[in-house]
């Protein structure tokens, strides 16, 4: 039955209902924005193509694990910086789905500011050492939650079901389709619950042995399991230039790909950072396969990759209302943003959309076929019933939960160790949140031959 059992409870639902009632509001809107969709391998604004032009935002990083766009303390000086560097999206890594976020969502739409928000947190999460026991009924509560929380607002461009789950070991690639069944339990519980549509994707590593297989997977299978986008975190550009950072060959790779491609982070930080990778992006050697990008990050955090410090907000304090300092690369990344304006017209776009073939198991990918785990069955009751009130990033945790996939896939291959990850990763060895791990949050990867890796260990993205 697999995900053919998801898709007839959501019409179940919805048969019953004559159509869900999504949440209401709260408070009214002071600013409405114009939703982002997407078609072929683009965004779009209305009828006018979108960039992702943005930064990603998660002041403390994963360690301090605290929602900035609940605390209008945090945000709103933060809001004034976006103004100042001319950014149009921000992705943020932990959010409290228990908590109001009316005022900062408020003033970042009247800013012309979308968000990008990861599902996921340090607490709940897929464990890539341990993906079958991690996807359950307390883990897609709280995912869901997350959705009911800011569904509402018309700036929320997207979620990611996962950030870096799959990574450089083989055992790791074992944890894709329970990454991608989240991906499509998702979609179908913003339809069960009738809202607007909102995107959803993964945020992958950028791993030479398995980056397209991952790519391919998130393209293949029915519609309902297809992902709405790929994005994945890249570092080879080391103030190098479109041929040296191995930018032309990844274009090369992704044409005819299908859906719309974006950097949810990049920025290496080996040299003095000029941001010429937003030439690129703008080009149209780029604009007809890529989206534009995120740059990792706005904060200055231990790993030492931000624009801003805030006064007494490192180290993981949970105090981020200091004053905020601009950075010399805050200066740099303004420039190279005004310099390198989103190109007019199309940029070349595909306006169809289309689907991959899955990819086989080999060396480097130990899942075969299309088939995804059933939905938990403790989960089946929030298409109808919602989510209810989120765990928020305090809860128990979902790593130990009993609620399983109800369907065990068999796990092939021995595989090798490897740390746990992010957008999606154990709390033991959590990666998905880039800030979400003290230990080496980013892991540049260079292209050109060489990888710098550092070893991520977090990631939540954060």
């Amino acid at each position: 039955m697999k995900s053919a059992a998801l898709l007839s409870a959501v019409a179940a639902a919805t048969a019953v209902h004559g159509g869900p009632t999504a949440t209401l509001r709260s408070k009214p809107r002071a600013t409405e924005l114009e939703p982002i969709t997407a078609t072929g391998n683009a965004f779009f604004k209305g009828s006018e193509r979108f960039y992702v032009r943005g930064v990603d935002y998660q002041p403390g990083g994963a360690s301090a694990n605290i929602d900035p766009l609940a605390d209008s303390d945090v945000c709103m000086p933060d809001i004034e910086k976006f103004k100042t560097l001319g950014i149009n999206v921000i992705r943020v890594y932990s959010t409290d789905n228990s908590l109001d976020h009316d005022e900062c969502m408020n003033a970042l739409a009247e800013a012309g500011v979308y968000v990008m928000l990861d599902a996921n947190n340090p607490k709940y999460s897929i464990n890539r050492d341990d993906p079958h026991g991690s996807y359950n009924t307390v883990y897609l509560q709280s995912v869901f939650a997350t959705i009911d929380a800011f569904a509402k607002y018309t700036n929320t461009m997207a979620f990611f079901s996962g950030n870096e789950v799959i990574h450089d070991h083989l055992n790791t690639t074992r944890s894709a389709k329970y990454v991608k069944a989240t991906d499509r339990d998702m979609r179908a519980y913003i339809k069960a619950r009738g809202y607007r549509k909102i995107l959803v994707g993964y945020s992958a590593a950028d791993v030479t042995t398995n980056r397209m297989q991952t790519a391919a997977y998130f393209n293949c299978g029915s519609d309902e399991e297809r992902s709405d986008f790929f994005a994945f975190n890249d570092y080879s550009w080391c103030t190098s230039n479109f041929i040296t950072s191995g930018w032309d060959k990844k274009v090369e790779l992704f044409t005819g790909y299908g859906l719309p491609i974006f950097l949810s982070e990049y920025g290496c930080n080996l040299n003095t950072r000029d941001f010429g990778e937003l030439e690129a992006l703008m080009h149209s050697n780029m604009t007809g396969v890529y989206s534009g990008g995120l740059m990792y990050e706005y904060t200055m955090e231990a790993n030492e990759y931000g624009i801003v410090e805030i006064d007494g907000g490192q180290n993981g304090s949970k105090d981020q209302t200091g004053a905020r300092k601009e950075l010399p690369e805050f200066d740099a990344f303004s420039s190279a943003l005004a310099a390198y304006p989103a190109p007019t017209g199309d940029g070349g776009y595909t306006s169809t959309t289309t689907s991959q073939a899955c990819p086989t198991a080999d060396e480097h990918w130990d899942v075969d076929g299309s088939t995804l785990p059933d939905i938990p069955e403790g989960a089946r009751k929030f298409f109808e019933d919602g989510a209810g009130t989120g765990p928020g990033l305090n809860g128990d945790g979902s790593q130990w939960a009993t609620d399983q996939a109800s369907t065990s896939e068999g796990e092939s291959g021995t595989g090798g160790s490897g740390t746990s990850s992010g957008g999606s990763g154990g709390t033991s060895s959590s990666a998905a949140m880039r800030g979400a791990v003290p230990a080496v949050d980013m892991a540049p990867f260079v292209i050109s031959g060489v990888v710098a890796l550092f070893t991520l260990v977090g990631a939540f993205a954060l």
